[in-house]
C-alpha cells in the first residue's frame, strides 16, 4: 500500500501505518445479538486501531442496540415494515453524505439490498458479508430457495464478499460467484488475559451449550445425548444458555426433555449477556448444528475460556476446531457418536487438559478480534485503492 506522506503519522501497535480514519457504515439487521451480531459488535471495536472506525443503521433495530458493547459507535435505527420496503434507502444515503462515511458493508440480504441501492446512488464501494449459507438457513426449502436467489440478484456489483470460513467461500463459488470477489477473513474474539484457574472438574460434569435456538442447531441431538450418558451411568448435566427462536419451539423441546426423562440433568438459563461467566461454568462446550453455519463465535469463545469444544462436522467448524487436537467433532445429527466423544474427554482429564491448552493457543494466534479486524481492514485498503 503506497501512503502519501501527510497520511502516516505513526506506525501503531499493529505493524500498519497510522492512517486518517476512513469511517465505514455497517448495514444490519438487529433483531438479534447472536453470532453475526457479536461480529458487527467487535469490528466496530477494533478497527478504530487500523484505521477506521463504524457507524451502524440498525433496519430491524431490537437486541443489538441495547446489547452492543461498542456504545461510542453511531447507531441509527430505520425500522423496515417488510423485508421489500425501500423507504430507507434515501435515509441511508443522507446519514452516509452527512456522516462523511466511505464505504458501505452489509452483512445479511435484507441490508445487502439497501446496500446496493444506496451504493449506486452514492457510487461509493460495498462491502458484503457472508456469515452463513443462505440456502441452507433452515428447514423451509422454498424459503431458502428465494433468499438465495434474492442474495445472488442483489449481489451485482457488490465490491467484495467477506467470507467467515473457507468452507463458506467455497459455498459461494458453488453458487457462480467469482473468485475475485470472493476473500475470507476468519471470524475472532478477544483474547483474555484475566482468566481465573481451572481445576480438574468434579462430577457431575457440566456440559454446557449456547445459541438462540432454532431447529438447525440441533438441540435435541445434545438432549438425546444426555439422555444416553444418563442410561450408562454417566455423571453429567447439562447448561442451555440462550433465548428460544420461538415459543412453539421451546414447548417442543420441553416435551422432548420431558419424553427423555432427564428434567433433573437440564438448566435452561435464558439470554445471558455475560458469554465469558456462563462458558466458566461449563467444563465441555457442545455446538450441535446440523447446518447453515459460517464460523461460529460461541465456539471461538469457547476456545478463548480454555473449554474443550465437542462440535458437529458442519462447515466452517473444523477449520477452528481441529479433531483431537482442540476438540473433538462428530457426525451431524447422531446422538450416539456424539454421546461417545463426550464421554471420552469425561473419562479422560489428560485430554480434557490438552484440548484446552490447544484451543487456548490457538484462539489466541488464529482467531482473535484483531485478526478479524486486520483482515477486514486490509480489504477496506484494497477497495479503497482500487476505487480511487
Amino acid at each position: 500500500m503506497i501512503l502519501k506522506p501527510q497520511e502516516i503519522s505513526s506506525i501503531n501497535d499493529t505493524g500498519r501505518p497510522k492512517m486518517a480514519t476512513v469511517k465505514v457504515l455497517h448495514l444490519v439487521n438487529g433483531e438479534h445479538y447472536s453470532g453475526a451480531e457479536r461480529v458487527q459488535d467487535l469490528l466496530a471495536m477494533a478497527l478504530p486501531r487500523f484505521g477506521y472506525s463504524i457507524g451502524f443503521v440498525c433496519l430491524k433495530p431490537d437486541r443489538f442496540p441495547t446489547s452492543r458493547e461498542s456504545v461510542s459507535a453511531e447507531l441509527h435505527s430505520l425500522p423496515m415494515k417488510s423485508k421489500f420496503d425501500l423507504g430507507c434507502v434515501n435515509r441511508v444515503v443522507e446519514i452516509f453524505r452527512q456522516g462523511g462515511y466511505r464505504v458501505l458493508h452489509a452483512h445479511t440480504p435484507r441490508t445487502l439490498l439497501i446496500g446496493r441501492l444506496a451504493a449506486k446512488k452514492l457510487e461509493c464501494p460495498l462491502i458484503y458479508h457472508v456469515h452463513s449459507p443462505v440456502g441452507r438457513d433452515s428447514e423451509k426449502g422454498l424459503r431458502n430457495w428465494f433468499n438465495s436467489k434474492f442474495e445472488k440478484w442483489s449481489l451485482r456489483g457488490v465490491d467484495r464478499m467477506i467470507c467467515v470460513s473457507t468452507s463458506l467461500a467455497g459455498y459461494m463459488e458453488e453458487l457462480g460467484h467469482s473468485t475475485e470477489l470472493l476473500s475470507v477473513v476468519s471470524n475472532g474474539v478477544p483474547v483474555l488475559d484475566d482468566l481465573p484457574r481451572r481445576s480438574v472438574p468434579e462430577h457431575p460434569w457440566t456440559i454446557g451449550t449456547m445459541a438462540l435456538f432454532r431447529p438447525r442447531k440441533g438441540t435435541e441431538v445434545l438432549l438425546r445425548a444426555i439422555a444416553t450418558l444418563k442410561e450408562q451411568g454417566g455423571s453429567v448435566k447439562l447448561r442451555a444458555v440462550g433465548p428460544f427462536e420461538t415459543p412453539e419451539y421451546q414447548s417442543e423441546i420441553m416435551a422432548l426433555v420431558d419424553e427423555l426423562g432427564i428434567a433433573d440433568r437440564v438448566e435452561w438459563t435464558g439470554f445471558q449477556r455475560d458469554v465469558n461467566n456462563q462458558l466458566r461454568q461449563m467444563d465441555i462446550f457442545v455446538l450441535p448444528s446440523l447446518y447453515g453455519e459460517g464460523l461460529p463465535m460461541v465456539v471461538l469463545e469457547a476456545m478463548a475460556n480454555g473449554v474443550p469444544v465437542v462440535a458437529s462436522c458442519v462447515e466452517g467448524i473444523p477449520e477452528a476446531v481441529r479433531h483431537q487436537t482442540d476438540g473433538l467433532i462428530f457426525e451431524p445429527g447422531n446422538p450416539d457418536d456424539l454421546a461417545a466423544k463426550l464421554s471420552q474427554i469425561v473419562d479422560n482429564v489428560t485430554l480434557w487438559n490438552r484440548y484446552r491448552e490447544s484451543s487456548l493457543a490457538r484462539q489466541r494466534t488464529k482467531l482473535s478480534d484483531l485478526s478479524m479486524a486486520r483482515g477486514v481492514a486490509e480489504i477496506y485498503d484494497e477497495v479503497l485503492r482500487f476505487k480511487h
